[in-house]
């Protein structure tokens, strides 16, 4: 019985009710059970991250049995998926019969992938291999073909396949910061646990007075074991955050409801800091969070228990907008990519926007996460959408995804995460949709891409730590290391450390420029206008920047390489046989697998017993004695 896969080349052969075997193009699969029937499985149920190129189903007299063929190599390869036949027919009996002919399109990869589960990936839905049948041989009749692009990655992963496998890890040693004592463990929910920017770390420290420990990233090494520089703000610590647009002023939120701006020196702390550059006064409760806008620069909103959000100019230190509308705690809020809207969610379970230039109330709201132990939230897809981390009604972490225009709608999708107290923190690269999360005290780094269309969460590789860290805090993407394909840089805050973490998507040509992973990044560390222009109306945009380096070619203009041999000649690995030898060698490999009988058996080794009284005792069967 014949079975070809024409995407690969592959021939399967199996024989009638009483063979054993299941001879492919390359190899031999010796079966455990005499076979009644084959059939070759679809090629969109591949597990293609495993590297299988078939899979059959073998029919015995008691058995449905899956049989896996699987290239041995690692992570996904293009070279071995070319884009393959969907399941849309191309005409009717009708036409055919007319004269016409056209084909079967071959985009239904994406079709297939988008079908499953928002959070499956394709070995989830794989029938489990059977290591018998799986083959090491089955890669030497494969070469590498160049002429296999990008689109057959996405016919058969769909929009998740570029990053699906986004590596992250921890970078030397050299570059840690270590012996950090007296770390505060215990900040407000809202607050990020603590921040950085491209020069310096901000960490809160366990000691009274609301002290902040600063940090030089240039300056990693084991810290002393001597008291260090910090900065006192006389209260306990709410939140805090570094200006965008200016890596020595940091912002802090204390329990006064007072607003502190600290200019710290050039070079990095060298002394205690009491005396803050301006103090903001207007709130009359606890402050929950603070955030900059993500254009005007010294424009500041903050957030209160008195139910408030409020607008602040920090250069005159002025109160410039009230926003009302809140009925319980404010657990998050972000300013649109555009920096016209505001978005918030609130314990009393709504989502909201704001437009603070033209009222003080919200102008949309809906229903937010039922859970009420916490919430962040982040605008994603060029401020198409709203994506919130809370929790369910049994507690338990929850992504929802929210419609920029309709609010009153509800969640347009939803993700479930883990069981856990404390709330995801996330980031959102808009350069390659990418969304990372993680909480304070976790030890694992949930990855995302977003996508503005259905199943909208596309899984991809989680990072893990060895210890619970603080939580991760992004670098402005200048920071990130081109050459080695790295999206994304944090700072993650361990118990005593301070360690840079990159993230990386594995490619394979990286002596050139990436430019389908690095489009033009924004330069959201300059400012596009002052607070005044935009609190009178104007609109700034960031300018953008190429990450190419000049001595990198993109990808996108690599020289093409000819076109190779996809497959090896057959006279490579077989050998021109008479039937004798080939039914030598399948016999052969059937005792192989049973067991080679021309070993000598256990009694042989015995002494004392003549071979000639070992026959008669096997034809004459008799009552021995132990002593025999």
């Amino acid at each position: 019985m014949p079975l070809f896969d024409p995407d690969s080349g592959l021939l399967i052969v199996s024989g009638n009710v009483s063979d054993l075997s299941l001879s492919l193009s390359v190899s031999h699969c010796l079966t455990d059970v005499s076979t009644r029937g084959v059939a070759l499985v679809p090629k969109l149920a591949l597990d293609v991250g495993c590297c299988e190129v078939l899979r059959l189903m073998q029919l015995t007299d008691n058995f449905i049995v899956p049989i896996s063929y699987q290239v041995p190599r690692k992570d996904f390869h293009a070279d071995l998926y070319p884009d393959t036949v969907g399941h849309t027919p191309a005409m009717t009996a009708e036409d055919w019969w007319k004269g016409e002919n056209k084909q079967v399109l071959t985009s239904s990869g994406l079709e297939a992938s988008t079908s499953s589960s928002p959070l499956s990936t394709p070995s989830s839905s794989a029938a489990p291999s059977r290591s018998p049948s799986s083959t090491s041989g089955l890669s030497s009749g494969f070469l590498p073909s160049p002429s296999q692009s990008s689109r057959a990655i996405h016919s058969m992963l769909g929009p998740s396949s570029k990053f699906r496998h986004i590596q992250g890890a921890v970078l030397h040693r050299d570059t840690h910061i270590t012996n950090l004592r007296g770390l505060h463990l215990t900040t407000p929910g809202e607050c990020d646990g603590f921040c950085a920017n491209g020069q310096r770390v901000a960490v809160p420290l366990a000691i009274a007075g609301g002290q902040i420990a600063v940090f030089e990233l240039s300056q990693p090494g084991k810290l002393p074991d001597t008291a260090l520089p910090t900065i006192q703000n006389s209260v306990n610590v709410a939140d805090f955050c570094w200006d965008p647009f200016d890596t020595h002023k940091l912002v802090v939120a204390g329990d006064d409801a007072k607003i502190r701006v600290w200019q710290i020196p050039k070079g990095g702390l060298t002394e205690t800091l009491t005396e803050p550059e301006r103090v903001l006064r207007g709130h009359t409760e606890k402050i929950y969070s603070i955030k900059f806008h993500p254009h005007a620069s010294g424009l500041l909103a903050s957030s209160s228990y008195d139910l408030t959000v409020r607008l602040w100019n920090l250069e005159t230190g002025e109160e410039v907008k009230r926003l009302s509308g809140h009925q319980d705690q404010i657990f998050g809020m972000a300013w649109s990519p555009d920096g016209k809207l505001l978005a918030t969610v609130c314990k009393d379970g709504k989502v909201r926007l704001y437009d603070p230039r033209k009222s003080t109330l919200p102008v949309q709201e809906g229903p937010g996460p039922e859970g009420q132990r916490g919430a962040r939230v982040v605008w994603v897809c060029d401020g198409k959408y709203l994506l919130v981390s809370g929790f369910d009604s049994r507690s338990e972490r929850q992504l929802y995804l929210f419609s920029a225009e309709s609010l009153a709608s509800g969640s347009v999708a939803s993700a479930p995460a883990d069981v856990s107290p404390s709330t995801l923190i996330p980031f959102y690269d808009p350069d390659t949709s990418v969304l990372i999360l993680t909480g304070k005290g976790d030890t694992r780094v949930y990855i995302y891409e977003i996508v503005p269309e259905a199943p909208y969460f596309m899984e991809c590789s989680s990072f893990h730590s060895s210890e619970p860290h603080k939580g991760l805090c992004f670098l402005p993407k200048a920071e990130c290391d081109v050459r080695d394909v790295e999206v994304a840089r944090a700072i993650r805050l361990g118990k005593t450390t301070i360690e840079p973490v990159a993230f990386r998507v594995p490619r394979v040509k990286k002596e050139f420029f990436q430019d389908d992973v690095f489009p033009e990044t924004a330069v959201w560390w300059e400012a596009a206008l002052t607070a005044a222009a935009w609190l009178s109306g104007s609109n700034g945009q960031h300018r953008k920047i190429s990450m190419r380096p000049k001595d990198m070619t993109p990808l996108s203009e690599a020289p093409k390489e000819a076109p190779v041999r996809k497959y090896l000649p057959s006279s490579v690995y077989l050998e021109e046989k008479t039937d004798e030898q080939k039914k030598e060698e399948l016999l052969s490999a059937m005792v192989a697998k049973l067991g080679n009988r021309e070993d000598p058996l256990p009694q042989e080794s015995y002494e004392g017993v003549d071979e000639d009284e070992w026959v008669s005792k096997e034809l004459t069967p008799q009552t021995h004695t132990p002593d025999d």
